[in-house]
């Protein structure tokens, strides 16, 4: 069951879910004025068992009319029924709800506030890590050799609108906008520091017509049928579930418009010589990352992932990075920060022995010696996918 007031925001029931949401904008001049929302909520109430969840993730404003009046229903509620439970869903990209909503859990502890996203992201930290940068513009230098001719088959044009969804550092959002000349450009990220360096580059580079957005990319605050074209590059593989974000990737894209996304399936990594150590390392890095709840596997599924989301006419192909690509030495740079980050920093917190670890740098370290050898050959495999928002 649903209910609209006043265009400004929407409440919804999900009953299978036992999930009551507020997205937009709640500010009413009284109280009367949320009388249909409160009479939706006192009809959840009625078909709830155990615990209602409340979603205010996407709620991006709440005067102080309608915190009483939600707050007051919330009490109310747990008052009357000792065997109601509420949880109310934050999230930090909308950073004032959760301090808002947080006194609710003091007054009764049959009210509790979750941070959505501290569970949904259980890696930001790796991601966040500031050594990663110069791993993450060297990857974008050595991809980019092949996405720039890719995009165009994928169905990317000059002057479409274009949203870079998880864009990081901001370097691929750069090329974007100098290489196709997009109408419009958003770059959203769900990470501070990833953004504020994104906005280093871009004014390095004289560019101002990037919209960079803080924003969590399952719950956007972005209206429907915004863009031509959406990429999300080497994302869906580092979040524990990846339908989210392709059904938020759905919505803000335009119909007929098509959403771009790349992934890898890291234990087809090669290399020649030492073939044996180098493949043994990569899949133990599959194992690795599933440990931290990501599927750095996910490549070949991107198909059927994106078929799945709604879309169709999906269009599927892979290319391999190389230590032929350029300089040798870029693609060892690659290696050795993976080296860091699997075998030093995750490896670290998953309690791994000293023999494994040794084991596992020694991968490493193998292909590193595969790429920079003068009769060698290393290789990082890159799935790419696009697919069509139906007309």
């Amino acid at each position: 069951m649903s209910e609209t007031i006043a265009h400004s925001y929407s409440a919804t029931f999900d009953e299978n879910n036992q999930e009551f949401s507020i997205v937009g904008s709640m500010r009413p001049q009284h109280e009367q004025e949320l009388a249909a929302c409160i009479g939706l909520f006192e009809q959840a109430l009625s078909k709830v068992r155990g615990t209602l969840y409340l979603n205010v993730k996407r709620l991006v404003r709440l005067n102080n009319i309608a915190f009483k009046v939600i707050s007051g229903l919330l009490v109310r509620a747990t008052g009357e029924r000792s065997d109601l439970r509420i949880s109310i869903i934050t999230s930090s990209v909308v950073g004032w709800s959760t301090r808002k909503f947080t006194p609710l859990s003091q007054l009764t502890p049959r009210i509790v506030v979750e941070q959505y996203d501290n569970e949904f992201y259980p890696g930001q930290a790796f991601v966040e890590d500031g050594e990663i940068i110069s791993l993450l513009r060297t990857q974008t230098k050595l991809t980019w050799r092949h996405e720039r001719n890719l995009l165009p088959r994928h169905g990317l044009m000059p002057g479409m609108s274009v949203a870079d969804i998880c864009c990081g550092i901001g370097d691929f959002a750069v090329l974007l906008h100098k290489e196709f000349g997009p109408s419009r450009l958003l770059a959203l990220d769900h990470s501070k520091p990833s953004l504020a360096y994104a906005r280093k580059v871009a004014a390095d580079f004289g560019i101002d017509g990037i919209e960079y957005v803080y924003g969590d990319a399952s719950e956007m605050l972005i209206e429907d049928n915004q863009f031509d074209f959406v990429t999300c590059r080497h994302s869906l593989q580092i979040f524990d579930r990846p339908e989210l974000i392709l059904k938020e990737l759905f919505r803000i894209c335009k119909p007929g418009g098509r959403v771009y996304v790349t992934n890898e399936k890291n234990s087809h990594c090669l290399g020649e010589p030492r073939g044996e150590s180098i493949q043994w390392t990569y899949n133990e890095v599959a194992k690795i990352v599933a440990h931290f709840r990501h599927d750095i596997e996910i490549g070949p599924k991107s198909r059927r992932l994106l078929l799945d989301a709604g879309f169709d006419a999906v269009r599927m192909e892979s290319f391999m990075v190389t230590n032929l690509d350029g300089d040798p030495q870029d693609f060892a740079d690659i290696i050795g920060a993976w080296k860091n980050l699997f075998a030093g920093k995750m490896s670290s917190m998953r309690g791994d022995g000293p023999e494994f670890v040794e084991r596992f740098r020694r991968g490493f370290d193998d292909h590193i010696f595969a790429a920079l050898h003068p009769k060698g050959y290393a290789g990082w495999p890159i799935w790419v996918a696009s697919g069509r928002k139906p007309l």
